[in-house]
């Protein structure tokens, strides 16, 4: 081996071991605290200003200041983090995307602290701790890699770490003091973080940005070892350690020269591109997204406005200095609106805006002066704009990785981005050299050029404003709150995703421009990617989705650093990020609005005449189409949806003759004690049908018997007399329902489960099961809306089926999930699928969904093989879905949330009517429509996702555990919604663990068992 090999390695070493103790303190801080501690290197950064304090500034022995800073600082910093920041959050149930902008917000308190005390300035005499051996920082990392594995494997301490790691509410469940552990990670990793910043600082610019910054590159090391596998870890840091000191040796000429330059200085900038893009070391889970906390909704009011748009014309006063200070306000609101944009509205995490914002500003200044090759020199204005079509498709390299990311593991990649862009562009001097930046002619002067800043800044405020109203507006709100929510309304999350990001790097690009213009010169450190962490901490600690955010944010920064000195903004930006799990946003005390419009009346033939209609109507806590209300409650008192008080006096709307098409009044009394079984329930809902339901005895206990008889009329006048007798189905309850669509059929609808009746005289909620357990039964369809198809034929013939599954088999980790599984979902039927927890339904009905794709097999609709569709597609084709956990958007009212569904669904045409017809069935259209969705029953909730699914007009309906968490009386509504929904044709998939209710509604049952279909 060469001398200079040689010592090449001996460098790499040294910056490899540095890089591999930020790796095995990351890991060990991940797997005790599930936080991805971004503050690790401004940690190391104070622990080297610390030593240095200690050793050069009071002259301390260098043991003692050494270890005085890593035996009592660093710990001290840690145990700080613990319990001040983190462990609160915790407590709180804070989401991970929440301890992120916690850890942002540490990073940048950290980082305007040593500015504050130490300045800005970069320092050269930081003490050297261990000599210029490298093989003595590469032994320590090696012995610190090996004691952690070593009290990992053989200790109690790594035995409750194990524990925590796999699962943290069992491991206390246990008997584990998670507090503590967690503390222990906190303490060892800031020990690493200072021994990494005291080995670094010799060799490194020892200043409050670059060392934090060098360190933050580093993550790449534990994100490569999937913050798991120590030895991974320090095997990678030592390998890109080494291979960054080797490419020093090549000095190619040419266009390849400054990139190879710049590759060799970076190499561990690459190695986090690639992982982040590759790798991804977390998992997004469905609390992995920005919180969704008051300020979603959050509206200033126009006196707000009006102070605030005085505020920012009043520096047109001022003159010299001051205004110079203030023209960077409005341009520095530009970039921060685009993090409205893409995080407050469409809820992606973008640590790398300023890379953007940077980009925008070098290609106007680069247009500006004729330096891009072909390109002949702009007027500044023409530049600005052309700079911002330029960096808006450039959006896609943070907007792609997005379609399949979210959470941490997007966090990573803009973070990645920006670095990469920052290093290999806007700081190289290829780039850069010799640049200059001039204002427009017509604006040179401070004071005109703030009025064009501020022009501007008032149409991108309108612009953004826009993106809140409207279908525009409820869709990314739809996806910020729930993204599979919004996918299984029909929102094409990946279109929106793209949109955000792409607009997201205009206005960025825009504002990058006007600042450079502002200040009149381009500078990288302006847009380093410690500027823009700055930047998405102000943006999400005073209100995300607020307008005003990025003006006080923006007026904050420019301000507080002006008046207070470099450092005073991040300090106070830092520590409201810090402390956000205990602090509420600003923008959370302005008023929140559901955005609600004014409600759309809408006429009786548009309800008749939309496809797929149900026309019917329940008692869900509201009145149908038509009925009066009488009756709702009685002198029992309140009343549960879909039943009668006791001895109510039930109203039924009016009931049109079809022969002669006059309207008549019809009244249905009970004088029964509703607990013995005796309601009787009438609904009459047009189409010259007439029907009366009768309780034998007053009500049926035990071992009872029902009798319905009904006398229906066509659509021609012509009667006729049905009478059906279920014998002994009495045990369930006594109550009977009929319900009745247009066209003269009659549906018998047997669920009296919890609402109306009970088992005897004991009271105990339960169905009258239309047929035995396991056996499948046929009920009388009905003829309202649909496009014909799925609806059950007469003659006995067998039901169209539109969805299949066709020999579907699933794995995950080696396991089969689904083994070669067929079904079918006929239309006009309920079909349930049943079996113990782990047989399959779950991913049987997300492969149906779309969200699951299987290994082998294929799905159909209509025929055609839908098995790639992604899940807003098969939406979109008239599959709708529930979750088992109600997917609403917790911003918008319950209108708005089933508008999304009209406006995303099958079929888009007349919203308003379709959101209207789903909001009366489902019993939503009264006082409850106004309400946010945040803070709703489970009822509600469950009845809203129902009603956004319906008012896309499907023709097959995904129900996976529809009943989960409702009570007795919300689950016998629900069985009515259900029946009715079958007999108006649609094809309706459950998936449920009631028996009582798989019992009372489903014409066929499945029983899956380890990954098939048994019966």
């Amino acid at each position: 081996m060469s001398s200079l090999t040689y010592q090449l390695v001996l460098a790499g070493l040294a910056v490899g071991s540095a890089a591999a103790l930020t790796g095995v303190g990351l890991i060990v801080t991940y797997r005790a605290t599930g936080v991805l501690n971004l503050a690790h290197g401004a940690v190391a950064m104070v622990c080297a200003y610390v030593l240095r304090q200690f050793a050069v500034e009071w002259g301390w022995p260098l043991w003692a200041a050494a270890g005085t800073t890593l035996l009592v600082v660093a710990p001290a910093i840690g145990l700080a983090l613990d319990r001040v920041v983190f462990r609160p959050a915790a407590v709180r149930g804070a989401d991970p995307a929440r301890t992120l902008v916690a850890s942002i917000g540490v990073f940048v308190l950290l980082v305007g602290g040593a500015v504050l005390v130490w300045g800005g300035g970069a320092r050269a005499d930081a003490p050297v701790l261990l000599g210029d051996a490298p093989w003595a920082q590469l032994a320590v990392a090696l012995a610190l890699a090996c004691a952690v594995g070593g009290v990992t494997r053989w200790t109690r301490l790594g035995r409750e770490l194990r524990a925590v790691v796999d699962n943290r509410d069992l491991a206390a469940l246990d008997g584990v003091d998670t507090n503590r552990v967690a503390a222990t990670g906190w303490v060892f990793g800031s020990f690493t973080a200072g021994l990494t910043g005291v080995l670094l600082a010799p060799y490194v610019r020892l200043d409050p940005y670059g060392l934090p910054l060098l360190v933050l590159e580093v993550i790449a090391v534990a994100v490569a070892a999937r913050m798991r596998s120590l030895p991974v870890a320090v095997g990678v840091a030592l390998a890109i350690g080494v291979g960054q000191a080797q490419l020093t040796r090549f000095h190619p000429t040419g266009w390849a020269g400054p990139l190879v330059q710049a590759v060799g200085a970076n190499l561990f900038v690459v190695a986090l591109l690639v992982v982040a893009l590759a790798a991804p070391a977390v998992r997004a889970g469905p609390r992995d997204v920005p919180a969704r906390d008051a300020t979603a909704g959050a509206r200033a009011t126009p006196g707000v406005w009006a102070v605030v748009a005085v505020l920012l014309v009043l520096p047109l006063g001022l003159a010299g200095v001051d205004l110079r200070t203030s023209v960077q306000v409005p341009a520095l609101a530009v970039i921060l609106l685009s993090l409205v944009v893409v995080t407050g509205r469409a809820g992606q995490i973008s640590l790398g805006q300023g890379a953007y914002a940077g980009l925008g500003a070098l290609f106007t200044a680069l247009l500006a002066a004729g330096r891009v090759p072909g390109v002949p020199r702009m007027p500044e204005l023409a530049a600005l704009l052309v700079a911002v079509a330029l960096v808006a498709p450039l959006g896609l390299l943070t907007g792609w990785p997005a379609i399949r990311r979210r959470g941490l593991a997007l966090a990573l990649v803009t973070l990645a981005v920006g670095v990469a862009v920052s290093r290999f562009v806007l700081a190289q001097p290829y780039a850069t050299a010799g640049l200059t930046v001039v204002r427009p002619a017509a604006f040179t002067t401070d004071r005109r050029y703030y009025v064009l800043e501020l022009v501007l800044l008032a149409a991108v405020l309108a612009a953004v404003a826009a993106l809140r109203r409207g279908r525009t507006g409820r869709a990314l709100a739809a996806l910020r709150d729930h993204e599979a929510g919004a996918a299984a309304a029909g929102v094409p999350v990946p279109s929106w995703k793209l949109l955000a990001f792409v607009a997201g790097a205009a206005l960025a690009a825009l504002g990058g421009g006007l600042l450079a213009m502002g200040v009149r010169a381009f500078d990288p450190a302006a847009f380093d990617p410690v500027r823009a962490l700055l930047w998405f901490a102000a943006v999400l600690v005073l209100g995300a989705d607020s307008l005003l955010a990025p003006l006080v944010a923006a007026a904050l920064l420019v301000g507080l650093d002006a008046g207070a000195g470099g450092g005073a903004a991040a300090a106070v930006i830092g520590l409201l990020a810090a402390l956000s799990a205990r602090i509420p946003p600003p923008a959370s005390l302005l008023p929140a609005t559901a955005g609600r419009r004014p409600a759309v009346a809408v006429p009786p033939h548009a309800a008749r005449a939309a496809p797929g209609a149900v026309r019917r109507r329940f008692r869900l806590g509201g009145t149908g189409d038509g009925s009066t209300g009488e009756g709702s409650t009685g002198r029992g008192g309140n009343t549960d949806p879909g039943g009668t008080g006791r001895g109510a006096t039930d109203r039924g709307g009016k009931d049109r003759d079809g022969s002669t098409g006059r309207g008549g009044t019809r009244r249905d009394t009970t004088g029964n004690d509703r607990t013995g079984g005796g309601t009787t329930s009438d609904d009459g809902a047009g189409g010259g049908t007439t029907s009366t339901d009768r309780t034998a005895g007053g009500g049926t206990g035990e071992g009872g018997s029902t009798r319905q008889s009904g006398t229906h009329r066509d659509a021609t006048g012509r009667g006729g007399t049905r009478r059906n007798t279920p014998g002994d189905d009495g045990a369930g309850g006594g109550t009977t329902s009929t319900d009745r669509t247009g066209g003269g059929t009659t549906s018998a609808d047997r669920t009296g489960r919890g609402g109306s009746t009970g088992r005897g005289e004991a009271g105990r909620g339960g169905a009258a099961p239309a047929a035995s357990a396991g056996r499948a039964t046929r009920r009388p369809q009905g003829t309202g809306g649909g496009d014909g198809a799925g609806r059950e034929p007469a003659d006995g013939a067998a039901p169209a089926v539109r969805l299949r599954a066709h020999g579907l088999t699933v794995r995950y980790a080696g396991s089969t999930a689904l083994d070669g599984v067929d079904l079918a979902v006929p239309g006009g039927q309920v079909t349930a699928l049943v079996g113990p927890n782990g047989a399959g339904k779950s991913t049987l009905f997300h492969c149906l969904a779309g969200t699951v794709r299987p290994v082998s097999g294929r799905v159909t609709l209509d025929g055609a093989d839908i098995t790639r569709r992604p899940a807003h597609a098969r939406t979109r084709l008239g599959v709708a879905r529930t979750f088992q956990e109600p997917a609403v958007f917790p911003s918008l009212s319950v209108e708005d949330n089933v508008r999304v569904g009209a406006e995303q669904g099958r079929v888009r045409g007349a919203p308003e009517a379709a959101t209207e017809q789903a909001l009366r069935l489902l019993g939503l259209d009264g006082p409850l429509r106004t309400r946010r969705a945040a803070g709703l029953s489970t009822g509600a909730l469950r009845r809203t996702e129902l009603a956004r699914a319906l008012a896309g007009r499907p023709h097959t309906l995904l129900l996976d555990e529809p009943a989960a968490g409702l009570d007795a009386a919300e689950t016998a509504a629900l069985a009515r919604v259900l029946t009715a929904l079958a007999a108006d044709g649609l094809a309706v998939l459950v998936v449920e663990h009631d028996p009582d209710l798989v019992a009372g509604i489903a014409h066929t049952v499945h029983v899956m068992d380890a990954g098939r279909i048994v019966t």
